[in-house]
């Protein structure tokens, strides 16, 4: 009897840090267009909005979409995905229309620490020391920016310390689905499902929106599909522990945006920390780069020693 074996594609750490870098950029321009709408429209309905105005951009997944066949239990990971993001965008496009754009990132750190963790503990990946001494430094320049008990703590903060375990615990069931289903199916899922979550929550406050309101949210609406399928697409090439620490890049950028387009100032301790956090993500991504390129000069002599040996163990299991 022959047993037929399915092939898997093999983990790629530098392509799925580079989705999840694009993916990054993708994320703080959505957040920057948010928080140009600001407090004009209650945090539900533009929340409802921007996936409402992103159906346009899953016309090219319907292909995908329709091909697939969900199991029940593909049904149930859908259904708790889009509960767990319902719940952290809620509560995250509230935080963005209360606290500056650098601590919203900041406080996001608090979501890879969580996937990073739940990865290992819930899924099996390997956390090694190098990645853990990574993640753990990422975590402290997190920490520097925050300044945990020397600032008051705005009802935004809490809402972000909420989003950020909601968002990863999202995150580890999409982990799980992107070894089942392609990024395109789970993305257009998630784009159909989270806006009936928030409906209920939006309709009691629901106000008429302007026109500018309306193209903020659109173009937010398309940078966010793009950065959840970048973001599903590192998940499938590399293990959460290489991927998440590279989102610590996304503090840079709402930095300086931050200070750019809406004067929050830039604080040195925040660079500080985001000193660290860079410092942590680049000696990652050395070690990955480095670990893999020896793991293929080795295939070679693994792969001769094998066919030395495979003859003679044959043999003796025919007795």
């Amino acid at each position: 009897m022959t047993t037929a074996y399915i092939s898997r594609p093999a983990s790629a750490p530098l392509v799925g840090i580079g989705w999840m870098v694009a993916a990054g950029l993708c994320f703080v321009g959505m957040t920057v267009l948010i928080k140009s709408v600001g407090a004009a429209l209650p945090a539900a309905q533009t929340a409802v909005l921007r996936f409402a105005l992103g159906l346009p951009f899953l016309l090219p997944m319907l292909p995908a979409l329709a091909r697939v066949r969900l199991t029940s239990s593909h049904w149930k990971l859908l259904s708790l995905r889009a509960v767990l993001h319902s719940a952290g965008v809620g509560l995250w496009f509230y935080a963005i229309a209360r606290i500056p754009l650098g601590e919203v990132t900041a406080i996001n750190y608090l979501n890879p620490i969580w996937v990073t963790v739940g990865a290992a503990l819930l899924m099996g990946e390997r956390l090694p020391p190098r990645r853990l001494a990574a993640v753990a430094a990422a975590f402290i320049g997190a920490l520097v920016v925050l300044r945990p008990g020397l600032r008051e703590i705005d009802p935004g903060h809490v809402a972000m310390m909420g989003t950020a375990m909601l968002i990863a615990s999202g995150y580890l069931v999409v982990k799980r689905l992107s070894e089942d289903l392609p990024a395109e199916v789970i993305v257009a899922m998630m784009s159909l499902m989270v806006p009936l979550g928030l409906l209920p929550f939006a309709l009691p406050v629901w106000q008429t929106p302007g026109a500018t309101e309306l193209i903020l949210l659109f173009a937010a609406a398309g940078l966010g599909t793009a950065g959840h399928y970048t973001m599903t697409r590192a998940f499938a090439a590399a293990p959460l522990t290489v991927t998440q620490p590279v989102t610590f890049l996304q503090l840079v950028w709402a930095v300086a945006v931050g200070a750019l387009l809406f004067g929050e100032p830039v604080d040195p301790v925040t660079l500080l920390g985001g000193a660290i956090i860079m410092g942590a993500v680049i000696f990652i991504t050395w070690r990955e780069a480095r670990a893999r390129r020896a793991a293929i000069a080795a295939a070679p002599d693994a792969l001769l020693s094998r066919s030395a040996s495979g003859p003679a163990a044959r043999g003796s299991s025919r007795g």
